[in-house]
């Protein structure tokens, strides 16, 4: 029997395996029992992989046992956000009407990656229908709730996901971002999250959304383990188009330099505009700690964040066009108004959207020859209370779901590196803070972010549900 050992990270339960301090079936065991246990409070997982997680710990326990080297994340469990192929189960993404479709025949590259490394998978989890929401009050798998407080939202799309690390089910997940997936459950639920560049990660075996601006990425309650699972999940992939012919840029040894040398600012107008109080408290926070006195501006923000949406509605509405004239009733009421309204925007206007975000990226690199890192607000506000439809910000009152993504369509659209650094507030609800760099230069992302992690500005702080 092996010894018991308490370990969240993921660097430190490899780590732990390497010497025999624990096994990969422990730690297997006692993370689904945790599931079993704390799950039914937040709703994140819509399926247990039990029987492959239990397989694929054995399988390093028998590698380590006649003395094969183990791979980077050997026996750390994680999860997926159900968009993602896993092979025999149904890739839902969150919807009613891909419940009809067969079981995956192939994991998406990302899953393989992360089986490569020695993850050990333990689920699927709950999201916004089609990925197209930021609440994850899911009609037809439930709402996820926020470990902080569970009457509040966990973000979304990849809500099961941020929800699933920062309650510590799982140290690592995967989601998704189109305009704001990834990061904003990492700032509702502090926790570190990662859209990488455009392109940098394969999306093959993942169920798309808006293919112009579809990212895949990682989430993590330490900046450690987000790097460590980053830097597996890099590589080339002839069969996602967008995948650049890059070279793997590992960021974990390079990080480490800290923000020295960097020129940072933050960003002002329109990621200044409407942020609560507790928002942008936190950039104050993160201004002082890295002596940050100098704000940019990106020129037309507002309306890089209008031509994403219609880019997003017109190649979401597109694509479910077919399930919307057959199967209206089965779509979740939040979603499919929003995908027929994008399924009639005219053509030329998508076109001029197209257009205008080719000046606007060329505006914005051009930002970038004078300042390496970006710093704006990931969230106008911490987590709102479930249900509610409007939210008070900036003097304004604004639509709640679509305004959880002001901060951050504007850079997805452009495909724009960002990593989100989570707060601890006041108040009891984290916040996080986003950290853009030019495209390709995750390296100078995470530099700043370890900064902000060593002098304890940013850290993911433990909930009031947890394992």
């Amino acid at each position: 029997m092996s010894p018991k050992f308490e370990a969240t990270s993921a660097v430190e339960i490899a780590a732990a395996l390497r010497v025999g301090a624990t096994s990969a079936v422990a730690i297997a065991e006692s993370t689904l029992a945790s599931i079993a246990r704390v799950d039914p409070q937040l709703n994140c997982f819509t399926a247990v992989t039990r029987e492959r997680a239990l397989s694929e710990a054995e399988a390093i326990d028998s590698r380590r046992a006649v003395g094969e080297p183990l791979p980077p994340l050997a026996g750390v469990p994680y999860a997926v956000k159900n968009l993602y192929d896993v092979e025999g189960l149904t890739t839902l993404a969150g919807s009613k009407i891909n419940r009809d479709l067969p079981p995956a025949a192939h994991d998406a590259t990302l899953v393989r990656r992360m089986h490569d490394a020695g993850a050990v998978l333990v689920g699927a989890l709950n999201m916004d229908e089609y990925a197209y929401g930021f609440t994850t009050e899911n009609a037809h798998y439930g709402v996820t709730r926020n470990p902080h407080d569970t009457t509040r939202i966990g973000g979304g799309s990849s809500g099961g996901s941020g929800v699933a690390v920062a309650a510590r089910l799982v140290p690592l997940a995967l989601g998704s971002d189109t305009n704001g997936s990834i990061r904003v459950p990492a700032s509702l639920n502090g926790i570190w999250g990662l859209k990488p560049t455009y392109g940098r990660l394969s999306r093959r075996g993942s169920f798309p959304f808006v293919a112009s601006f579809d990212h895949l990425g990682p989430f993590a309650a330490t900046l450690a383990d987000l790097a460590a699972c980053y830097d597996v999940l890099q590589g080339q992939d002839a069969e996602d188009p967008a995948c650049a012919q890059r070279p793997v840029e590992a960021v974990a040894p390079v990080m480490e330099r800290g923000a020295d040398g960097l020129r940072i600012a933050r960003l002002g107008s329109h990621f200044d505009d409407y942020l609560s109080d507790a928002a942008r408290a936190a950039v104050d926070r993160v201004c002082e700690a890295l002596r940050v006195t100098r704000k940019v501006e990106l020129p037309e923000s507002a309306r890089a964040r209008a031509a994403a949406f219609l880019i997003t509605a017109s190649e979401g509405g597109a694509l479910h066009l077919p399930n919307l004239r057959k199967r209206y009733e089965h779509f979740d009421p939040l979603t499919r108004d929003r995908l027929i309204a994008g399924a009639v925007i005219p053509a030329a206007w998508y076109v001029k959207a197209q257009r205008f975000r080719a000046w606007y990226r060329a505006q914005v690199l051009d930002v970038f020859q004078k300042v390496d890192v970006l710093m704006a607000a990931a969230t106008p506000c911490p987590a709102t209370p479930i249900g509610i439809e409007w939210l008070e910000t900036g003097g304004q009152r604004l639509p709640l779901r679509p305004s959880l993504g002001l901060l951050t369509q504007p850079l997805s659209f452009i495909g724009l590196p960002v990593v989100v650094a989570p707060l601890p507030s006041e108040g009891g609800l984290p916040i996080g803070v986003q950290l853009v760099a030019a495209p390709w230069r995750e390296d100078h992302c995470f530099r700043v972010a370890n900064a902000l992690a060593v002098s304890g500005v940013a850290r993911a702080p433990m909930p009031a549900v947890h394992a």
